[in-house]
C-alpha cells in the first residue's frame, strides 16, 4: 500500500493554482487541476483533467500516503493516511452540449462534511425492466418471478438466477430455503466447494429464504444443536469473507432482494468512468487486507522486521513520509505494552525489544 501516493502541488496558474496527483510509485495514475488545497466545508470544487506535459516548475505542497481508493458507479473514493482531511472522492460526469452534438467532462472535487451537507439525491427502485436480462437455471424447481424482465432457462454451472450482460454473466445467486440450508450443512466440504465456486463470478450472493435466529431456535431444529449451526454460519462466513451471505426472511423477500442485487449491479455496469480511473480502481485497486495504514506498518515493522535493538532515526530512513510525531507515538505505545525498552537521551537514545 505504501505505493500508493496522493501528491499535491503549486501550479501558479491563476484558475487552476494547484495540482492533485495519484500515483502508484512513479507511475501517475490520475492528474487533475484544481481549485484549491482541498475543499472547504459544504463546498465541491471544480476539477479539469491535466492533459499537459510533465513540468518541472510545479512546488511540491505535501505527499501522504493513501489507505485506499475504489470506484462507486461514477464516484472515485479516496482515503488518506491522516488524522484529518482524509475522505474524499471525485465525480465524474459526462453532459450533453446545449447548441451542439457531443458530450464534454465535468469532475467535481467533493469531502466527507460537503457530502453530509449537500445530502445529495438517490433514486431507488424496485421494479424490473426489459433491459434485465435474467437466467433461470433449469433444474430449478417453483424459480422467483422477474416482472417486467427478459428471463429464460438455462443450464447454469454455478447459482440458481444469473444477471447476463453482453460480455456474458456477470452476477449470480445461490438460492436456499431453510431445509435445503440444513440439509446442505450435513456436508460441509462440499458446501465450502459450492460457495468456493460462486465467489469466482465478480458479483454473487447466497440468499436464504429464513432469517439467522431460525437456525438457532430449538423448536425448528431436528438433527443440530443452535451452538453447532452457530458455529457453522460463523466458519462460512470467516471462509468466504468476499462473498454476501443473506438472510432475506421468507420467499417473497428473497425474490425482492435479488431483483434488487441484479439492478444495482446492472447500474454500476453501466455507469463507466473515464478508462484510467477505472484502472485504477480495477488493476490497481487498493489491497482487501488493509490493516490500519502507516501506524500498524511501522509496528510491524518493529515487532517483526527490525533488529532487536534500533534506533529512530532508522525508522525514519524506512518510513520517510511519516512524521515524527506518528513514529513517536507508536514507540510509545509499544514500550507502555511492554514490547520495547528506552535506553539513553537524545541522538544516543536507543530501542531495545523485550
Amino acid at each position: 500500500m505504501g505505493s500508493f501516493l496522493w501528491v499535491l502541488e503549486s501550479t501558479e496558474k491563476y484558475r487552476f493554482p494547484y495540482r492533485v496527483t495519484i500515483r502508484k510509485g512513479e507511475k501517475i495514475i490520475l492528474s487533475l487541476f484544481v481549485q484549491d488545497k482541498w475543499p472547504g466545508a459544504g463546498k465541491h470544487i471544480f476539477c479539469m483533467r491535466d492533459t499537459e506535459k510533465p513540468s518541472s516548475n510545479y512546488q511540491e505542497i505535501e505527499r501522504v500516503p493513501i489507505i485506499s481508493i475504489n470506484r462507486y458507479g461514477k464516484r472515485l473514493s479516496v482515503v488518506l493516511d491522516r488524522a484529518q482531511n482524509k475522505r474524499c472522492d471525485f465525480l465524474f460526469l459526462k453532459k450533453k452540449y446545449k447548441n451542439k452534438e457531443g458530450e464534454y467532462e465535468q469532475i467535481f472535487w467533493r469531502t466527507e462534511q460537503g457530502l453530509k451537507e449537500h445530502r445529495p439525491k438517490v433514486k431507488l427502485t424496485a421494479k424490473g425492466n426489459h433491459h434485465l436480462h435474467i437466467l433461470i437455471d433449469i433444474n430449478e424447481r417453483y424459480p422467483w418471478k422477474f416482472a417486467n424482465c427478459s428471463v429464460k432457462r438455462a443450464q447454469l454451472k454455478a447459482g440458481d438466477y444469473a444477471l447476463l450482460s453482453e460480455s456474458g454473466i456477470i452476477a449470480v445467486a445461490e438460492r436456499k430455503t431453510f431445509t435445503n440450508f440444513i440439509g446442505d450443512i450435513g456436508n460441509l466440504p462440499l458446501l465450502h466447494m459450492k460457495l468456493g465456486e460462486l465467489a469466482k463470478y465478480k458479483h454473487s450472493a447466497f440468499v436464504v429464504e429464513a432469517n439467522y435466529s431460525d437456525f438457532l431456535n430449538p423448536s425448528k431444529l431436528k438433527v443440530y444443536t443452535p451452538s453447532y449451526l452457530s458455529k457453522v454460519l460463523a466458519e462460512i462466513f470467516a471462509y468466504h469473507p468476499g462473498f454476501q451471505i443473506i438472510f432475506a426472511g421468507n420467499r417473497k423477500l428473497a425474490n425482492e432482494w435479488t431483483l434488487r442485487f441484479f439492478q444495482a449491479v446492472m447500474s454500476h455496469e453501466k455507469d463507466n468512468i473515464p478508462t484510467i480511473v477505472s484502472e485504477v480502481a480495477s488493476k490497481y485497486e487498493t489491497k482487501k487486507d488493509f490493516t490500519g495504514g502507516i501506524y500498524y506498518d511501522i509496528r510491524r515493522e518493529i515487532l517483526e522486521a527490525t533488529e532487536d535493538t534500533f534506533t529512530i532515526n532508522e525508522l525514519r530512513k524506512k518510513f520517510p513520509l511519516t512524521s515524527d510525531t506518528k513514529i513517536r507515538k507508536v514507540l510509545s505505545d509499544l514500550r507502555e505494552e511492554g514490547y520495547i525498552e528506552n535506553f539513553g537521551k537524545g541522538k544516543k537514545s536507543v530501542w531495545k525489544k523485550t
